[in-house]
């Protein structure tokens, strides 16, 4: 078999690439461009995956120089820099776990005896950044920012003057606890360990109008032996030392609560804690400094709710005019109806026949 000329082919390539290389641009062009494009698509890259990973929310501020200088240098020191850059952390935890929806939810920090650094309003807690934060004194004027505060920030002013160990506060959304709150129940206390350690014992408020002073003003009677509230038709609020332990707080609820609605759906009651075991749990609560209704005093009566003790279907008295209702009486109720409506169908059967 013939074998097939290779030097006409070896002409024509090498003809084909000097005229190429005659009219491409250098190799050091070349690789500039490719290093340029890839640049380019690592930016497009992080830009598509923000939502999915925790955004950067370092940079300089500067000064307005309307401020007044001790306004000024209390706003933009290391320290506030460093509260600035937690809530922001905390406002993009809140979001990624559909604790807030919206513009919804609002976060503070105290970083002063009449000074406490706050979210703005109308801007969605994912999208925070250090410059869109505020500051106000304990009555709720805006001392600093560039966006105007949030109107629900009373609420966490009357936490603040009300407990003096309070140095950060979260109000959001989550869905399960949230549940509770718009149906005035609250979930029982002495079922999980670390939810007993943590968080506890949990009040419900009255429903007001957010924003006012009496919607403020309802947490009142509950927060000095709660670090977290439920808000009646609402959500919740929590306090703590940090904005990052506020939230913990938060997670500690609606999972508990969402755990408790699972359990219920099991379709047989819930085990509590034994009482002696359930003191070991306080007793830590109370080596670790934090409040619970359980070690001293009732709630101020003056609340017209007193003290709450949970369970998964239980309305604390008083709570929008309902009276108290246990599980139990729940399981009753239920199985009494099942087994009436099951006797009025063979009787309508047995009638047609």
């Amino acid at each position: 078999m013939k074998r097939p000329d290779r030097s006409r082919r070896k002409l024509v390539r090498t003809r084909g690439a000097k005229a190429g290389a005659r009219k491409s641009p250098s190799r050091s062009r070349v690789r500039e461009d490719a290093r340029l494009k890839k640049n380019a698509e690592m930016q497009n890259l992080e830009q598509a995956t923000l939502a999915f990973g925790r955004p950067q929310t370092s940079g300089d501020e500067t000064s307005p120089e309307s401020i007044h200088p001790e306004i000024s240098a209390l706003f933009y020191s290391p320290e506030a820099k460093a509260v600035k850059e937690e809530i922001c952390a905390v406002g993009w935890k809140l979001w990624m776990r559909s604790y807030v929806d919206g513009n919804g939810g609002n976060i503070s920090c105290r970083i002063g005896d009449n000074a406490v650094i706050c979210t703005p309003t109308l801007l969605s807690k994912i999208d925070l950044k250090p410059k869109d934060l505020c500051l106000v004194d304990l009555e709720g004027n805006q001392l600093a920012g560039e966006l105007p505060r949030t109107s629900e920030v009373f609420l966490h002013l009357e936490i603040y003057k009300n407990v003096p160990q309070a140095k950060a506060v979260v109000h959001c959304h989550p869905p399960h606890a949230t549940a509770y709150a718009i149906t005035g129940r609250v979930p029982p206390s002495a079922v999980i360990p670390e939810f007993d350690v943590f968080v506890g014992s949990v009040a419900v408020t009255q429903y007001e109008t957010p924003g006012t002073k009496k919607f403020a003003e309802t947490v009142v009677p509950f927060v000095k032996n709660h670090n977290t509230v439920l808000l009646g038709n609402h959500g919740v609020v929590c306090w703590a030392d940090t904005p990052t332990h506020a939230e913990w707080y938060a997670e500690n609820l609606e999972t508990y609560c969402w755990t408790l609605l699972i359990s219920r759906q099991l379709g047989v009651p819930y085990d509590k804690i034994p009482p002696a075991k359930e003191q070991d749990l306080l007793a830590i609560k109370k080596r670790l400094g934090l409040p619970d209704a359980r070690f001293g005093p009732k709630e101020d009566s003056s609340s017209g709710l007193p003290e709450q003790r949970g369970a998964i279907a239980l309305v604390p008295p008083g709570a929008h005019g309902r009276g108290p209702l246990s599980d139990e009486k729940v399981g009753r109720d239920e199985i009494d109806i099942i087994v009436r409506n099951a006797v009025e169908a063979v009787v309508a059967a047995i009638k047609r026949k």
